[in-house]
């Protein structure tokens, strides 16, 4: 072995077996434990988690250091040397060239009595690149250990090649998704940015408000970036609208197929009265985003499901002769189709020596469990964001105030960076329709309009959901879940990129999480979690994946595609004041009650009287802030 004197102080030993990616490495016998100095920096010698290098000619071999000790002498080498402990294990990850360009897996291999180097602070320098001269590199942070070096990555690969950020409850993370979103939303780097937020717990109205529109089902008039949440239900296409009005139908299929003709039936009359570029009566179809009113749809079903007719005297079942109710003014009771409110039929009457006969009106369809729940849901108002939605709520002859393009224009196309939509308002039992609704639009809109300055291509969209775990599971039913596969699989051709964030990776389908090419791993304890984690990287990366119980609140390790090598990294946070609204409360504050600035705790006295007046009040509201005093 020939040794590079220039080079000794980086030396850590020699390759001494080689097994696929897994190079087994001896220590020299002045390097076993302890400090190795190089320009007066000091390094630790044979950390599990850092990196080594393997000079081979003009190129170097990067790996990270994965074992320690007798552990890491190869197998057929353990009987032979009782006292492994100065041996160490390694995994390759990429190859660098002298210029500091660095490129993810391996042209060749190392050799036996290779020398192996620490990696120092200027090599990271080198592979991780300078954000100055590099735009497409966006500052996250600094590498754990080495402050004075940032922690940058490639937005460009961070957007649309997807990403995920797990990490247990209380690790940061979704302080992580903020200063994420603040780093890449910076209005002076990227005046275009366009970032959607689904945003299941109402966390990040705070953390990101001087940046965003914050879209919501009760907004606080108070706050001028807070405006109501409405999805218009006739932008759906016929399954989803199905799902989440009518619910389910006789299996025989007549029920389906006549609302669908009646659905095709009024878009088309709407149609007709207010036409739209590029549709026309011969392509429209259910699926089409034609405005028609659901009111008038579900009042002549009901009709036709409920109701009876004068049969007497060869009377035939048209409306002049429905049997109407009578109020106690003599009126026919025929309820209010905008407000859902049904008529009321008499009883079928078929008594013998009685002129007056009732019968049923003709060709019902079993649909009588499905209509009460469509009315009911039409008359709540916690399904007005969808059932009726502001200005995109149709009239009777389909007239709307608002169309699509207004709709795109606040979700993807506000003067701001990000739109937060947030969804805690959403009735538990559509969450996951509602937003697999949400994200199929989304992605049909920007399909459609790649080749447009305003589509996916010239300007991306990062979708970034949070709770994924809740909504994209194996459950195959799951509307959400199967358009997140279809944007993962195939978004990143039309400018659509996923950041997926779960304390519970293990629960998120395969498929997706695979797909993801950047991971940001925070505190992870669960060990079937990490493996899933394991399992989607694309390098061989066991080794530092184990470190993930042991990390430190707010730090991650950051690998894939938008890294150039693995990091190990302090994620900025916000400023206290600007993160999420996920903090854990605190039971007991370190500091004495006087001097204490946290609000509560179980070590402050309770007030004298207790407001449960309040307390009920935005219980009953569904909203947690306060209203206005008169």
């Amino acid at each position: 072995m020939v040794i590079n004197v220039g080079n000794t102080a980086t030396i850590l030993g020699t390759v001494q077996d080689v097994s696929g990616t897994s190079v087994s490495v001896t220590l020299l016998g002045n390097q076993f434990s302890g400090l190795s100095f190089v320009n007066g920096q000091g390094y630790r010698i044979g950390q599990i988690g850092s990196f080594v290098k393997i000079p081979i000619g003009y190129i170097d071999l990067f790996g990270i250091v994965s074992q320690v000790g007798a552990s890491a002498v190869p197998e057929n080498l353990a009987d032979k040397m009782p006292n492994g402990h100065r041996w160490i294990k390694i995994q390759l990850i990429g190859e660098g060239y002298r210029t500091g360009r660095f490129q993810r897996g391996i042209s060749q291999y190392p050799t036996i009595e290779d020398e192996v180097h620490l990696v120092s602070e200027s090599d990271l320098s080198r592979i991780y690149g300078k954000k100055d001269e590099q735009h497409h590199l966006v500052r996250i942070g600094h590498i754990a250990g080495s402050e004075s070096i940032d922690a940058l990555v490639d937005i460009n690969k961070l957007v649309t090649r997807h990403s995920a950020i797990v990490g247990t409850t209380g690790s940061g993370k979704s302080t992580t998704v903020a200063g994420l979103l603040n780093a890449i939303s910076d209005s002076d780097r990227f005046p275009s940015a366009r970032i959607v937020v689904l945003d299941i717990h109402g966390e990040y109205g705070k953390a990101l408000g001087d940046r965003s529109t914050v879209y919501k089902i009760s907004p606080d008039t108070r706050n001028p970036n807070e405006v109501p949440l409405q999805l218009p239900f006739w932008a759906m296409n016929f399954d989803e609208l199905m799902n989440v009005t009518f619910g389910e139908l006789p299996g025989d299929g007549k029920a389906r197929n006549m609302i669908l003709e009646k659905i095709i039936a009024l878009k088309l009359e709407s149609l007709t009265k207010y036409p739209k570029k590029g549709i026309t009566p011969q392509n429209l179809s259910a699926d089409s985003p034609i405005p028609f009113s659901l009111n008038r749809l579900w009042y002549e079903l009901y009709c036709l499901e409920f109701g009876t007719y004068f049969s007497d005297a060869g009377k035939t079942p048209v409306p002049q002769n429905w049997a109407y109710e009578k109020d106690a003014a003599g009126a026919d009771i025929v309820g209010d189709m905008d407000l859902g409110i049904p008529p009321k039929f008499r009883k079928v009457k078929n008594v013998q020596g009685d002129a007056e006969k009732i019968n049923w009106l003709p060709d019902g369809f079993n649909i009588r469990a499905p209509l009460d729940s469509l009315g009911a849901k039409l008359r709540i108002s916690r399904f007005d964001f969808l059932l009726k939605p502001g200005n995109w709520q149709p009239k009777p002859d389909g007239e709307v105030i608002g169309d699509l393009p207004e709709l795109m224009s606040g979700w993807i196309g506000s003067d701001k960076p990000i739109t937060i939509l947030d969804l805690s308002g959403v009735p538990p039992t559509i969450m996951n329709d509602i937003i697999g609704i949400l994200l199929r639009i989304l992605y049909d809109a920007l399909f459609w309009a790649r080749n447009l300055s305003q589509g996916g291509r010239e300007r991306p969209l990062l979708v970034v959901m949070e709770e994924a775990h809740t909504y994209l599971n194996d459950n195959f039913h799951g509307r959400a879940s199967s358009i997140v596969q279809r944007i993962v699989k195939e978004g990143r051709k039309y400018g659509i990129g996923a950041m997926i964030v779960s304390q519970r990776p293990a629960e998120i389908n395969s498929t997706i999480l695979s797909q993801c090419g950047t991971f940001f791993a925070l505190r992870l304890s669960n060990g079937t979690d990490r493996s899933h984690i394991t399992s989607a990287l694309s390098d061989n990366l066991e080794g530092l994946t184990n470190m993930l119980p042991i990390l430190r609140t707010g730090e991650a390790i950051v690998l894939g595609e938008a890294v150039g090598l693995p990091m190990r990294t302090m994620i900025q946070a916000p400023p206290k004041e600007r993160r999420p609204d996920s903090q854990d409360p605190v039971v007991c504050d370190d500091l004495a009650p006087d001097l204490s600035t946290t609000p509560g705790g179980w070590n402050i006295p309770m007030e004298a009287k207790p407001n449960y007046e309040e307390f009920s009040l935005v219980w009953r509201q569904q909203n947690p802030r306060l209203p206005e005093k008169e």
